[in-house]
């Protein structure tokens, strides 16, 4: 823990002018020489943003050009899931700080740019025309166009000419649509003792991962999906392993990961005996062909002379 220095704090509050009010925060502000960013006040007091979306539109604001800025690049900087920062991006989308558009590589593939307006207001007051910026083939999937500092853009009393090269970024106006969630596994059969062993392993997961706590309307559902690893003869040992290796942290939603993992994780029946036995060989036989000479029996692919009659006509 840091050593804290209240002489120099006492200091500090007796430099400010004027009298210091009796409740509420006080600020003590120290300019900045270097890593800042100007934010405005629209953003950060902003009155309809959630303090997720507000605290992701400063982090984007502060990031150089070129950062990736999607769900799963800001889920492995910060502790919130991938649920909160998503529903995040869609308030900052609905209120002008972000916009996503398809455009076209020089290579024909579709890329989606990532492009954040520190002033929507101002940039729709100008009239001003976002245009995406010529890239290599070998581009990231999700580029953002993000400046360090971002100031105002000036007004302008028409709008900026678009290349005949590059047409202007369409905003999309919803997102695709989700794929339909894929089917729990179900066994061929669920008997008693597969119920039995399935329930035990369900229930027992929060002993080898304390967040993984199911309710047993939880256990009930998800017992047909550990049923089915079961009926492929999988053990359980290595079942639990599955269900509680590399779990996101903290996993909000137990039963959710528990059966996405059932379902995606299934592995497939193992083999039988015949499947694994090696394709036997078999010989290979060469037809019976009777001479034309002698009528004597010889092998040989195709009919013909035998050897003997074929060296006394050689000889002669």
């Amino acid at each position: 823990m840091a050593t804290q220095h209240p002489n120099a704090l006492t200091r500090a509050l007796a430099e400010l002018p004027g009298p210091l009010p009796a409740f509420g925060v006080i600020h003590i502000a120290i300019p900045h020489t270097s890593r800042f960013t100007i934010v405005g006040n629209h953003l950060a007091q902003h009155a309809e943003l959630s303090l997720v979306a507000i605290g992701i539109g400063v982090h984007i604001q502060s990031l150089p050009v070129g950062s990736l800025v999607g769900i799963k690049a800001l889920t492995a900087r910060f502790a919130e899931g991938e649920m909160r920062i998503a529903a995040a991006l869609r308030e900052l989308e609905a209120h002008g700080y972000l916009r996503r558009a398809h455009v076209r590589l020089a290579n024909g593939r579709m890329a989606t740019r990532t492009v954040f307006c520190n002033q929507p207001g101002a940039l729709e007051r100008a009239g001003r025309v976002v245009v995406a910026p010529k890239v290599p083939p070998a581009v990231p999937e999700e580029a953002p166009a993000v400046p360090e500092e971002a100031p105002a853009p000036p007004p302008a009393p028409e709008p900026d000419p678009v290349p005949e090269s590059h047409p202007p970024v369409r905003v999309p106006p919803r997102t695709a649509p989700k794929p339909p969630r894929r089917p729990l596994p179900q066994p061929r059969e669920l008997t008693p003792e597969l119920r039995q062993t399935a329930s035990a392993i369900l229930a027992d997961l929060r002993n080898h991962a304390e967040a993984l706590v199911l309710s047993e309307a939880d256990v009930e559902e998800l017992v047909p999906g550990v049923a089915a690893w079961l009926e492929r003869e999988v053990r359980p040992d290595a079942i639990r392993h599955a269900l509680t290796t590399d779990l996101p942290k903290p996993p909000k939603y137990p039963a959710k990961i528990v059966r996405h993992r059932l379902t995606t994780l299934l592995p497939p029946p193992l083999p039988g005996a015949e499947e694994l036995a090696p394709a036997a060989r078999r010989p290979l036989v060469i037809p019976l062909q009777n001479c034309d000479g002698c009528d004597r029996a010889f092998r040989s692919r195709e009919p013909g002379h035998c050897r003997g009659c074929r060296d006394l006509a050689a000889a002669a």
